[in-house]
């Protein structure tokens, strides 16, 4: 009979355990990218829809200010920041490599802190 309780509560704590580390399919984060223009605009929304699980990116000209809406199943913040250096963009977590950046557009280069 004890081993049949102790079953019932690990089968118990294994579900609750689950029902914890459900991730949010809708996710909104906001985070700084730094770029000029409407072709920096383009490069970096572009970059970030390439990872799987963003469901919208829109980053603003005036703020530098991406706003994400992401599966957090399927992809992180940092996954988009990532790809987003990758094509030349530093962020605030992340930073392109000289090469990365040197490659942009010479309108597109912007003022790296």
């Amino acid at each position: 009979m004890k081993n049949i309780i102790l079953i019932l509560m690990v089968i118990f704590l294994g579900f609750a355990a689950q029902a914890q580390e459900k991730k949010n399919k809708n996710a909104k984060y906001f985070t700084e990218v730094n770029g000029n223009c409407e072709q920096c605009q383009k490069r970096i929304q572009k970059a970030a829809y390439s990872v799987a699980g963003v469901k919208s990116a829109i980053w603003n000209i005036e703020t530098h200010q991406l706003s994400l809406i992401l599966n957090e199943e399927k992809a992180f913040p940092l996954d988009v920041k990532k790809a987003i250096a990758k094509v030349g963009h530093d962020t605030d977590e992340v930073k392109a490599t000289n090469k990365d950046y040197e490659a942009l557009h010479t309108c597109c280069l912007y003022e790296r802190k």
